[in-house]
């Protein structure tokens, strides 16, 4: 069988792109609905709640929480929380403010660990804080907040 080919004009022409993702939409393969079941019973996802000064905040659902990434959480203080789920699917919580810059962006940093212990490296200067305590593993004089974390 010979393969279509795109339309005349090449990819120099004139109108290229709208006539190129034209001819692309047509050859794209079409969804299928799927049949709606009646009696489908959906397990609530778990939630990720963080200890602040008020109580429990709700920060999100724990599968929209990717492995190996951070996601900044604001506080009713103000203040602003990284969430992290390492590779053991363990969710952890420091403060996203980093004592170096002063700027928030921990939840940005790079996850690791070192000696069994895990840690986020600061995506500006480098320097790395421990999940379960905050203290720099860099610097010990100087550390970040801890918070809380439960899942319901």
């Amino acid at each position: 069988m010979q393969r279509p080919t795109p339309p005349a004009g090449g990819p120099q022409g004139p109108h290229r792109g709208r006539l190129h993702r034209r001819w692309c939409a047509q050859r794209r393969p079409r969804a299928t609905a799927v049949p709606a079941t009646t009696a489908t019973t959906a397990a609530a996802p778990a939630v990720v709640r963080v200890a602040c000064a008020g109580g429990w905040l709700t920060a999100r659902e724990l599968d929209r929480l990717s492995t190996g990434r951070g996601v900044a959480v604001l506080l009713p203080d103000g203040g602003e929380a990284a969430l992290f789920r390492d590779r053991s699917g363990a969710v952890r919580a420091i403060s996203d403010r980093d004592p170096f810059t002063g700027a928030y962006v921990l939840s940005r940093g790079l996850l690791g660990s070192a000696d069994g212990r895990p840690f986020v490296a600061s995506p500006l200067l480098k320097q790395r804080f421990g999940l379960a305590t905050g203290v720099c593993l860099d610097d010990e004089e100087v550390s970040v907040p801890v918070y809380a974390v439960r899942l319901e």
